[in-house]
């Protein structure tokens, strides 16, 4: 039997500020890994899915690449972009997408793998006035350039391609920490989100890779049954270039205050929000005889 690793500290993980610490330094001497990433978001804002990293095949040396340097699964049957997403964020597997095996409408449009149809425009009619404003709005979409060959997704941790955008699915309140975060250590204010009718997860990851730009948008229609979503989360799009920065602004507070919490500041869970301000629950030291 091999012999386990035995360098793992507990202790370290477990106290916010050392966890820290230790990661800054670790940035300073030999850089953060991608694992190192993962990991930060899923001890100090106790993220339950792996962030998927999301990537755009223009050229088929790059996805020869990829082909290459991983062991990589495809669909036995088409599915939504959605699914892909899922799967890497809940099973943690790497997978490979294409033209043949997206099996949603509004994705192969917005990924420039189908022209405007009137099919695309009945499909918004349940959501707008008149057929009219179904197209004005399916218009109005952002879409990949031209030229895509195919996609990946992938838990971070296990992406060896350079990524273009990450895909976060967590709670109102992680969101609200990565939205901080993000704007502090990229000095943008404000941040517009970026919704679209029925496209959540494509248009949003789309979004993202067009303007370069952290998106904040709640589920549709689709995605909520497709992306298996069915616990209130919301999606949060990051542009790669920008996700290192975030990280280390999460270890910079965090090391400062002492946890990774805004509203109960130095506090280890982002969602433990009780009360604030309530001058009734108190708790105290014991006394000798209590």
């Amino acid at each position: 039997m091999q012999q386990a690793n035995l360098a793992i500290d507990s202790e370290t993980l477990l106290d916010d500020r050392k966890f820290a610490e230790t990661m800054l330094l670790k940035r300073d001497k030999t850089g953060l890994s991608r694992a190192d990433m993962v990991f930060t978001l899923r001890n100090l804002l106790k993220l339950k899915y792996y962030p998927v990293a999301v990537k755009f095949f223009f050229s088929e040396e790059e996805l020869d690449k990829f082909k290459a340097e991983h062991e990589y699964l495809v669909a036995c049957n088409p599915f939504t972009f959605c699914h892909f997403s899922a799967e890497s964020r809940q099973k943690g597997d790497v997978l490979l997408g294409d033209r043949r095996m997206l099996g949603c409408s509004n994705a192969r449009f917005l990924f420039g793998w189908k022209d405007l149809d009137e099919q695309e425009i009945k499909s918004h009619l349940k959501y707008v006035r008149d057929r009219e404003q179904a197209e004005k709005f399916v218009k109005t979409k952002p879409r990949l350039p031209e030229g895509l060959i195919a996609f990946a997704t992938a838990p971070l941790h296990k992406a060896k391609f350079e990524p273009d955008v990450i895909h976060i699915i967590c709670d109102v309140l992680q969101s609200y920490h990565i939205y901080n975060d993000y704007s502090s250590a990229l000095d943008i204010h404000p941040i517009q989100p970026n919704l679209m009718m029925n496209s959540a997860v494509c248009g949003g990851v789309v979004w993202t890779y067009n303007n370069k730009r952290i998106n904040v948008v709640p589920m549709c229609s689709s995605s909520y049954t497709s992306g298996k979503t069915e616990q209130g989360e919301i999606n949060v799009y990051i542009p790669w270039e920008h996700f290192e920065a975030l990280i280390v602004r999460l270890l910079e507070r965090t090391a400062k205050y002492g946890g990774a919490s805004y509203p109960r500041t130095g506090e280890t869970y982002p969602g433990f929000n009780v009360c604030k301000l309530c001058n009734f629950l108190l708790f105290r030291k014991p006394k000798d005889d209590e």
